[in-house]
């Protein structure tokens, strides 16, 4: 005997449970948000959000400076260029200044960035200061020190395998010449700032100025040891240009004043909505919502840093979704003024829709992702957050907006004077 087709659920409580469910997912989130989750647990703990951003430097205060480095007219300008910032970002994380910044600017200029200090002279000592590199004898003993170092890096030995390259200057060389040859068989190590980087064995006697240290190397570590090498001298001269001190309080007052705009401004837009669009004007504002989450979470999983154009970026991404919905409510309410009942108005404005905010959306993107490309500080702070801001508001638009619109319908409320004006 065959089964009778099981009774299809009522389309109000499906409408029900999407709705509460969608609810519950979002306040978890803000609490997640607020909290954080799993602190003092055998968890790893989740921080909250605003703690788990990272701050720019307008934000937070600290010291920056330009520099400007020489070029020389080589053909490894370029390649002398990346080593610079390499050692830079090196000293300074060795002073335990993890969260410093180090950026090429244009052609041949260097933007240093360390927060929380206050005193830019700090930034001269340590930038100025060259790392202490030795190369020293099982006896302890040194017999090379940096500055007698003319380059270092990566190649390729007689196998084709990655290995250092270096270059000595006179007396280096024949120092090392003569410490090479009293110690064939036995190892040297390479230290800098008391630390051993590398403890190759000679295995032959070393003249000219010119050896190679082999061993188990990828192509990334003798990349890596060669700019330790280096450390010890920049390969460019660099000439200060500016530098400018951002108090601490400074930055906290920049902070609070901007999200107290973003905040009255969302607020007012979320009225606004109400007032102009009414029960869609509802939906807008719950996808709005979720828009600013996702964002929030999206800043705080990457690792981006937050800089004050870089919340004008979150913000002018609100105006581009709130923009969508705009044109898809009224594409909707175009749909109502022919005859159209509720749920074909829906799906036909959203298809007459799409076009216009993809391509809005995308252009934008493009414009955030030349902006990235091409721009430095501040300016990545802002294309970072405006091509992520865009990217989410495009899909809060088209999918949550149109799920929540879709739910709106299931619950029955055909009066279409209750969705637009």
């Amino acid at each position: 005997m065959a089964k009778k087709n099981a009774k299809p659920k009522n389309p109000r409580t499906r409408a029900i449970v999407s709705l509460v469910a969608i609810l519950v997912v979002v306040a978890v989130c803000g609490y997640v948000a607020l909290f954080g989750i799993g602190k003092g647990t055998m968890v790893n703990y989740l921080k909250p959000w605003g703690e788990a951003i990272s701050l720019g430097l307008d934000l937070r205060g600290g010291v920056y400076t330009v520099y400007a480095a020489e070029n020389d007219g080589s053909e490894e300008f370029e390649t002398k260029m990346s080593s610079t910032v390499s050692i830079l970002t090196s000293r300074l994380t060795r002073q335990g200044f993890t969260e410093a910044t180090v950026t090429r600017q244009g052609a041949d200029r260097i933007r240093v960035e360390i927060p929380n200090v206050s005193d830019p002279n700090e930034i001269l000592r340590i930038i100025g200061t060259p790392a202490q590199l030795y190369f020293v004898d099982e006896n302890g003993e040194n017999i090379l020190e940096g500055a007698m170092i003319k380059n270092a890096q990566a190649a390729q030995d007689e196998n084709g395998l990655p290995c250092v390259a270096f270059e000595l200057n006179d007396e280096g060389a024949k120092r090392f010449a003569e410490a090479t040859a009293a110690n064939i068989g036995k190892t040297i190590s390479i230290t800098l700032d008391g630390e051993t980087i590398s403890a190759p064995t000679v295995n032959s006697v070393i003249t000219g100025g010119k050896g190679q240290i082999t061993g188990n190397f990828t192509a990334d570590e003798a990349k890596n040891l060669a700019t330790l090498i280096l450390s010890g001298a920049l390969p460019l001269n660099l000439t200060q240009l500016e530098v400018s001190a951002i108090s601490a309080t400074l930055g906290v007052e920049a902070l609070d004043k901007a999200i107290l705009a973003g905040a009255i401004g969302v607020a007012l837009v979320m009225l606004f909505m109400l007032l102009r669009y009414r029960l869609c004007g509802l939906v807008a504002d719950i996808a709005l919502t979720i828009y600013v989450m996702i964002v929030v979470l999206l800043l705080a999983l990457t690792g981006a840093q937050l800089t004050l154009p870089g919340v004008a970026g979150i913000i002018l991404g609100i105006g581009m979704a709130v923009d969508a919905n705009v044109v898809i409510f009224e594409r909707i309410r175009e749909e109502m003024s022919v005859g159209r009942p509720l749920a074909s108005s829906i799906k036909m404005g959203f298809s007459h829709a799409l076009s216009a905010i993809i391509d809005a959306n995308v252009t934008t993107v493009i414009a955030a992702v030349v902006l990235y490309a091409f721009g430095t500080g501040s300016i990545r702070g802002f294309a970072l957050t405006l091509g992520i801001s865009v990217i989410t508001s495009m899909f809060t638009a088209i999918f949550i907006t149109h799920k929540l619109l879709d739910i709106f319908a299931d619950f029955g409320i055909k009066n279409q004077k209750l969705y637009v004006r």
